[in-house]
Parts: C-alpha cells; sequence; structure tokens
C-alpha cells in the first residue's frame, strides 16, 4: 500500500490535472481518504463536475487538447457535419453522413447525428457527382475544404451557416430506396403508429438524438456521482424471479418444467434488501423493470429505475442524497435545481391539491367552506353528517374555460366519483351565475370572495363528499382548468420551471379500493412504520403512518423509497395478519431479516419520466429508443407474437 501511495502521490505533483484526479479518486475507491489531505492536493483541482474539469483542462497549458474531438475519436471522420465554423475555413475535412436535401445539382445538405452543413460540387464534377441520381437519407463520404459563405448567403437557423464545404471526392456509402415511409424533418412528423413501425428512422430525427442523448449523459453523471464520488457500487439483479405478493401485475414466464413459472420483477425490491444483509451497503442499478399494467403516456410495461438502497440510513440521510444526486446530474445549467427540496405531509397535499403528486408550479389550492354553507339552507349538507364541501378558484377563467368545456368536465367526474356532487359558479361583474347561486346569501358570497380571494372573471368550482373524495375530486378539476387556461394564456406558471416536492409521512395502508374493509400496502409490503406508531400495527392497523417518501416533479411522481422493515417476526406479522398474505413466497426473505440484518433504506427513481420532463417530452416514449405503444405491442417487430408447437409442447402451454 506504501508503494501505491507514493505512486500516486508522484501522480498528484503533476500539473496535469486530469492526472492529479485520476489518482485521487483512486485513493478515494481505496478508502485512503486520509492520504489525499496529507498530500496538499489542491481543492481546486479535486472537482468531481465535468463540466468544471473541462474547463480546467482547456486552461491548462500543461495539457495537449486532442485535435479530434471526443465524438470523433476512432472514426475516419475528422469533424462531425455540425461542428464546422469559421474558424475551420481553410480546413481539409473528411465527413459521413446522410442526404438530407439537394439543390440544382450542386448543393447538398450533409446530416449525421450532430448536426448538418452544406456542401457544394464544383461545376466541373456535376457530372462526375450526379446529385439528381441521389435518393434522400443515403449515406456519403464527403472528402473536402471548408470555406466561408458568399456574403448574403449565411443561414442563421443553422449552426453551420456561415461556411460551407466544397467537394472534392465523394462516395456512397450506402444507396437508400426511394419510397421510404418517414424521413426524418422536423416540420414534417409522420403519425405515432407510423413513427413506432419504423423507429429505426424515427431514430435520426433530431428530437430523439437529443433526447436520448440528454438521458444518456444525465445517466453518466448520476454513476460518477454515485460510483466514483460516494462509494456506491453498482450491481445487477436478477430478471428471472418469483412472482411477489401485492404490488403490480407481473409478467408470467413459462418454463420447460410443468407448472413451474418465472415472473419478471417489477422492481428489484427483494435483492436490494438482500444485498444489505449480504453487507453491500451501497447499491446502485440502473435496472429493467417490468409491469403487466395498461400502458399510459408516462408509463410503460418496461421500463428504467434508478435503484438505490443504502444501510444505517434515515429517511433525511436518503433525501439530501437525492437531492444532491440530481442537483450533479442536472443537464440544464441555465436553470439549476434549488436545494433542499420542499416537503409536504401526505395529508396536507390531499386536503390542498387533491393528489399525493401535486403540480405546484401554480396556487389553484383547495380550501374548506363547509361553514359557509352549512350557516344557510343547503339540503345536500342535510343527508349525511360526514359531507364536506370544498372549493377552489380558478382565477380569471371564464374566457378560458367554455360552458361545453365545463359541462364536458363535470360529468366524467360524477361518473367517477359516484357520491360526490360538484358545481360551478362564474363571477363575472359583480354578479354571481350558476346553479347554487341562488342559494347564497350576499354574507355568504362575500365570505366566499373574502375565503377564496375571488373577483371578477373567476371561476368557483365546488365538490360535495367525503372529505377524501371531496379533494380528489377538486384535484382533477385542478388540473383541467389550469391546462385550459395555460393553454390559451401561457400565463398560468412557467412551462421552463421545475418544482420538485417530497411527500412524505403516508398511510401505512389503505383500504382496497373494490373491498374497502380489506387493507392493503400503500407502497410495498416491506415499508416500516413509523417507530412510534409501530403499537398502532395491532390495534389500529389502518393508523399507521410509514416511513414511505416520493418524490414529485411537476405533477409527477419520479421517485418512491422508503425505510424497510429489517426485523423479520415485524416483516412476518404485517404480511400475514394485516395484508393475509401468503408468507411461504417469501421465506426466502424472512429468514434473511432474521441472520443479522441491519437498519437500510432507499429509494428508485423513474429514469424515463425524469427524461421526459427534462426533455419537456408529451410522453415517456419520446425518451426511449424502442417503446410500445398503449397496448403493451411493438410495432416495428410486431411483438407479442405466435411461437410455434414445438414451443408450445416444450413450455407445457395448450392450446386455447
Amino acid at each position: 500500500m506504501t508503494l501505491h501511495v507514493n505512486i500516486y502521490k508522484r501522480l498528484l505533483s503533476s500539473n496535469l490535472v486530469w492526472v492529479k484526479m485520476a489518482a485521487a479518486r483512486r485513493l478515494l475507491v481505496s478508502n485512503n481518504f486520509w492520504k489525499i489531505t496529507n498530500l496538499h492536493l489542491n481543492q481546486q483541482d479535486f472537482c468531481h463536475s465535468s463540466e468544471l474539469m473541462k474547463e480546467k483542462m482547456n486552461k491548462s497549458t500543461h495539457v495537449l487538447v486532442p485535435k479530434r474531438s471526443r465524438c470523433n475519436s476512432f472514426t475516419q471522420r475528422t469533424h462531425n457535419c455540425g461542428q464546422l465554423r469559421v474558424e475551420n475555413i481553410g480546413d481539409k475535412v473528411e465527413l459521413y453522413g446522410w442526404l438530407q436535401y439537394h439543390r440544382y445539382g450542386m448543393f447538398f445538405t450533409l446530416r449525421d447525428s450532430y448536426g448538418n452543413v452544406q456542401c457544394i460540387v464544383p461545376e466541373d464534377k456535376t457530372e462526375v457527382y450526379n446529385l439528381d441520381k441521389l435518393t434522400f437519407e443515403s449515406v456519403l463520404q464527403v472528402m473536402g475544404s471548408v470555406r466561408q459563405r458568399p456574403k448574403g448567403q449565411e443561414n442563421r437557423k443553422m449552426a453551420t451557416g456561415q461556411i460551407e464545404v466544397v467537394v472534392n471526392e465523394m462516395n456512397v456509402l450506402s444507396s437508400c430506396k426511394a419510397d421510404l415511409p418517414i424521413l426524418p424533418r422536423d416540420h414534417q412528423k409522420a403519425n405515432e403508429a407510423l413513427r413506432l413501425k419504423y423507429r429505426y428512422l424515427d431514430l435520426r430525427s433530431r428530437e430523439l438524438q437529443h433526447n436520448l442523448r440528454l438521458r444518456s449523459t444525465m445517466v453518466m453523471n448520476m454513476r460518477q456521482f454515485l460510483c466514483n464520488d460516494h462509494g456506491f457500487v453498482e450491481v445487477e439483479t436478477p430478471t428471472l424471479f418469483r412472482k411477489t405478493p401485492g404490488g403490480a401485475q407481473e409478467f408470467i414466464v413459462p418454463t420447460k418444467h410443468a407448472g413451474k413459472y418465472y415472473s419478471l420483477p417489477q422492481s428489484p425490491q427483494q435483492f436490494k434488501q438482500l444485498l444489505m444483509v449480504g453487507g453491500m451497503d451501497r447499491y446502485v442499478q440502473i435496472a429493467r423493470c417490468y409491469r403487466d399494467e395498461t400502458t399510459r403516456h408516462d408509463r410503460q410495461p418496461e421500463f428504467t429505475q434508478v435503484d438505490i438502497e443504502m444501510s444505517f440510513v434515515t429517511q433525511t440521510n436518503i433525501q439530501q442524497l437525492v437531492e444532491q444526486l440530481i442537483s450533479y446530474s442536472w443537464p440544464h445549467p441555465q436553470t439549476p435545481v434549488d436545494i433542499p427540496f420542499t416537503k409536504m405531509t401526505y395529508n396536507e397535499a390531499i386536503s390542498q391539491y387533491g393528489t399525493d403528486k401535486p403540480d405546484t408550479r401554480f396556487d389553484m389550492t383547495i380550501v374548506d367552506v363547509t361553514q359557509v354553507f352549512s350557516d344557510g339552507n343547503f339540503p345536500l349538507l342535510e343527508k349525511s353528517d360526514d359531507l364536506t364541501i370544498k372549493a377552489i378558484n380558478a382565477i380569471n377563467s371564464i374566457d378560458c374555460i367554455t360552458n361545453s368545456e365545463i359541462k364536458e368536465i363535470a360529468t366524467k367526474l360524477e361518473q367517477e366519483f359516484a357520491n360526490t356532487k360538484t358545481f360551478v359558479v362564474k363571477i363575472k361583474d359583480g354578479g354571481w351565475t350558476g346553479s347554487v347561486a341562488k342559494q347564497l346569501s350576499d354574507v355568504a358570497k362575500e365570505t366566499l370572495c373574502q375565503t377564496l380571494e375571488a373577483k371578477s372573471g373567476d371561476m368557483l368550482w365546488f365538490s360535495c363528499g367525503p372529505h377524501q373524495k371531496a379533494c380528489e375530486m377538486l384535484g382533477k378539476v385542478r388540473l383541467q382548468c389550469a391546462n385550459l387556461i395555460q393553454n390559451k394564456t401561457n400565463q398560468l406558471y412557467d412551462e421552463n420551471s421545475f418544482n420538485f416536492l417530497w411527500v412524505e409521512d403516508f398511510p401505512l395502508f389503505l383500504p382496497c379500493d373494490d373491498a374497502p374493509d380489506i387493507l392493503e400496502s400503500a407502497h410495498h409490503p416491506f415499508t416500516a412504520p413509523k417507530e412510534t406508531h409501530q403499537d398502532l400495527l395491532y390495534e389500529n392497523p389502518d393508523k399507521v403512518i410509514g416511513q414511505h417518501y416520493d418524490l414529485v416533479l411537476n405533477g409527477y411522481e419520479i421517485g418512491g423509497g422508503s425505510i424497510r422493515i429489517h426485523n423479520a417476526s415485524l416483516q412476518r406479522y404485517i404480511l400475514e395478519h394485516v395484508l393475509h398474505e401468503d408468507v411461504s413466497h417469501l421465506t426466502h426473505l424472512i429468514e434473511a431479516l432474521d441472520s443479522g440484518c441491519p437498519p437500510h433504506g432507499g429509494i428508485a427513481l423513474g429514469l424515463d419520466r425524469l427524461a421526459a420532463i427534462l426533455c419537456r417530452a408529451p410522453s415517456i416514449k419520446d425518451v426511449i429508443a424502442f417503446p410500445k405503444t398503449l397496448e403493451g405491442r411493438d410495432l416495428m417487430s410486431a411483438a407479442p407474437a405466435q411461437i410455434t408447437p414445438q414451443d408450445r409442447t416444450r413450455y407445457h402451454i395448450t392450446n386455447n
């Protein structure tokens, strides 16, 4: 070890910043951080930001900057198509890319994954390189020299718009057929079904190239922060497992053993807890997960999560780690992340926003106005003592939401919430219109105006029902009204803002939707109760608060985690007596918890959702290379597909 330290000591004395950084990182991995302090390492040299490192290396006179940029290394090209600028005038270049446009038999645009550049064929070579015979999207090799475009012919819409490449030699490496079903044009998008069927063509588009590269950069930064800077170990866990009790529906995989099946895990939850038992106290995995659920714009049957687990931690430790992880890996330097994130309890989120994943970029919070109506003649309140009336104020929305849109929203919500009613009041020029307006006294109207800060031009939405349902109904009203207002005014909130929020103090159990007398886990059955609530498990389990926390961004849940149960008897009791699950399916986990299990906790960040929000993509399909349709189908390969009779026999599958 002394010999190694002496070697690193010599490296750390180098003027080459990247050498000093590599040596410092190696000492950290070797748990020799104290030795770094004895080597007088300049703190500025030991920077863990790739951008800071790059800036420092460029400023150093001792570092040889390579002639080719990193994306051109180990290739035949000298530059990429989006790289050339006026500084390159006079350079001899070799480019590779796809033919995007051509005109007049001498001008053409060459495009690759990094941009595009205009090329010009000299007049004496137009017959040799007959552009009119070339089809769009053919792959070309172009060798030539860079020159400035003639004055007045610059294209400010192109990054390379001040220069052009004069072709000296051109070769067609791969001809493209003339009848491509789609062309990668920013202004000419095909319908989604066609784009998914020919995804390999759609991937050439600038949007998907940008999204996938941004996602890759973010994942690389996350690995850097967790593994290189904080000692996490990346471990791959099995994809073939057994069915997990509770949770989402899982995909079943038949085997050649009759009556025996694998299950594709909906998360590596059990494995990462077992890793904690095994002493792997800092685990991370960019994990593939599977859920056989209805696909939505923010959900796919197979998805990716950043899976994290740690031993000897508290909820606060996990939250601080995630905040710094996101801040470090954030790809938008112009809008840095503010930490720490705001925190809110589950009850506060439901009461104020009607959902456990509130979009806090705008207000329109829910207010309880039951007392205002109970003081007057309001028949609905006389039917039951547990009814409440909630309200929100959709500010300045009268001109944004039409009567037909109001009717559509109200009808759908009353179908979804059978025992909850909704009604609307418009305020205009001091007058109140709406079905309930006549039942309100002037005093009640004045009180509502003060409570909701209402004025002329506002629209008040009310819901009447049990507290939870009344809040949830207005939570949906709030989002639908906000979408309509934002689409028409673009003034309700800043679309470039990113509002992170921790929601915590969830109930450990919730009533099943189809059987309210039966409890199910609000998170998963391995979440630990708050220590002060453990006694309630045996008397009032529905009152227990769990150590569960969700991370919300702009109204989307992008992460969920908890402190886990590390006591075997407690885990067995919850599974058997509260959730009424068959413990035999989890014998391996129960035995592990009884084998000296450290306290531990973790979180899983939804990488697809996070990337979609960062890319401002309307669907996570736009940040996944090969996504599925809403029906869970792969249009490109026609999967899922039939299997042969031989395979049916091998896997003991009977014909329907």
